[in-house]
């Protein structure tokens, strides 16, 4: 077992010069950034095998190393923020979340303060009647599939989780007046979110253009459902109604910027991993019609007295949370996490200064044999009482991990597998596509659309 001990930052020793190995095929000025801008994922596994654990590239004036395997996913999330910095490493974000919001809050303490105002939208009580929100929108959207048909399920999955973050978010107010207009924007805001921007988030693109105008977009919608709320006194049970209720240490409540921003970062957490989780769980279940049969059985078996997929029963449905969580494994959203060093940093006998940056790729840890037996296969039993290979939190980063793990992965969880349950229990589904590829262009690893699912009611299913 790793210690924190053994992972902490050493002093560093007066004079010590040892630096990381660099990876080939920089390009003088630019470095390695074409290749990244091109093939992220492709040049992060490629650093891994030309260097090993420690690897360093360049983007441009922005020297990098990523880190790869357990002691470093370790020390690199218990490092202290005064060390490596995600708010610097993230500026990035700081057009689409705003200024002074979530990576650009200042003080530093003021981020910690903006995200523990959304831990009451995400308790228990929250939580089953956000459950009982996607269980309604998944019957809504098999109400416009019917009985049969095809579909390309990246496509499906986006726009549904859309309808489901969207509600419960943002409120029904948005679900049933100003889903279509709030989709096309935030796509725009969603396609402004792209590697080149780790280099300079300003730069005069055309993608970048459409996010800045689709950020003032959006404040005028939340804002427009805030006002109507005050002037009503409406309440509601969503994320939305959570941060106008908030309020600093200090007594003064959120802004409408500040409302539109945290609920920004927290759509973006929560649309992202559902829709392409699910996406992603589905297409490894019907590549893997085993474990997809035994999945079937148990959501049978916990189904069979019941039309109701209920807080408890998703709980029930271990197999198919494996399924996701092996899903998650191959394919993580997020596959690279980045923090910048603000004081020098040492690790496995190298010195990382300050001003560079760190990386670590989920992806690239969850596909060392070391870590996880025959990486490259869809085996949810690895997650299993017997196996249990994500025992040390640090081999399986799927959801980050430290002080900055992702407070919603519960929520994502629950999206995920409400909607999985429900599909295979109304539909016999086969892949009407096949292979697929990931898509590494945008920080997000989605697959490639089209993959169409054929679909068809069973005899027996969830009305």
């Amino acid at each position: 077992m790793i210690t924190e001990a053994a992972t902490q930052a050493t002093p560093l020793r007066p004079g010590s010069s040892l630096t990381p190995p660099m990876m080939s095929g920089a390009l003088p000025v630019l470095g390695h950034a074409i290749a990244f801008g091109r093939d992220a994922m492709g040049l992060l596994r490629r650093a891994r095998q030309e260097c090993g654990d420690v690897a360093g590239f360049r983007l441009a004036h922005k020297q990098m190393y990523l880190l790869t395997g357990t002691a470093a996913n370790e020390a690199f999330f218990r490092a202290p923020d005064e060390q490596l910095s995600p708010q610097e490493a993230y500026k990035m974000m700081t057009p689409v979340f705003g200024k002074d919001v979530a990576y650009d809050a200042k003080p530093v303490e003021k981020m910690g303060e903006q995200l523990g105002m959304l831990l009451p939208a995400l308790q228990d009580k929250r939580m089953r009647t956000y459950g009982a929100i996607v269980a309604r929108e998944v019957d809504l959207s098999m109400d416009e599939l019917g009985d049969a048909g095809c579909v390309d399920f990246v496509a499906y999955c986006a726009k549904l989780t859309n309808y489901t973050s969207a509600h419960c978010l943002l409120g029904p107010e948005f679900r049933n007046d100003l889903t279509a207009e709030f989709s096309s924007v935030y796509y725009d805001l969603e396609k402004g979110i792209h590697p080149i921007g780790y280099l300079n988030p300003y730069l005069p693109i055309p993608a970048f253009r459409r996010r800045d105008r689709a950020r003032i977009r959006l404040q005028e919608m939340i804002g427009g459902i805030v006002a109507q709320r005050k002037r009503s006194g409406r309440t509601g049970e969503d994320f939305l109604q959570t941060l106008m209720d908030a309020k600093y240490k200090s007594g003064a409540p959120l802004s409408d910027h500040e409302i539109t921003g945290m609920l920004l970062a927290a759509m973006f957490a929560g649309h992202h991993t559902s829709s392409v989780t699910t996406a992603w769980t589905m297409i490894e279940l019907l590549r893997h019609p085993y474990y997809l049969r035994r999945v079937l059985a148990q959501l049978e078996e916990v189904y069979a007295n019941t039309e109701e997929v209920s807080f408890q029963s998703l709980r029930d449905i271990t197999l198919t949370e494996w399924a996701v969580k092996e899903a998650l494994r191959l394919h993580p959203p997020l596959f690279m996490l980045m923090r910048a060093v603000m004081q020098d940093f040492a690790y496995g006998g190298y010195v990382f200064p300050k001003g560079t940056f760190l990386v670590v790729s989920p992806m690239v840890s969850h596909l060392i044999p070391e870590i996880f037996k025959q990486p490259e296969l869809f085996d949810p039993d690895r997650f299993g009482p017997e196996r249990h290979e994500d025992q040390n939190k640090f081999n399986y980063i799927s959801f980050g991990g430290g002080r900055h793990k992702c407070m919603g992965n519960a929520f994502a969880l629950l999206q995920v597998k409400t909607i999985l349950a429900k599909l295979l229990l109304r539909y016999e589904l086969w892949q009407g596509d096949d292979p697929v590829a990931g898509d590494f262009t945008g920080v997000v690893a989605a697959p490639k659309a089209p993959f169409r699912i054929h679909y068809r009611r069973r005899a027996r299913a969830i009305a």
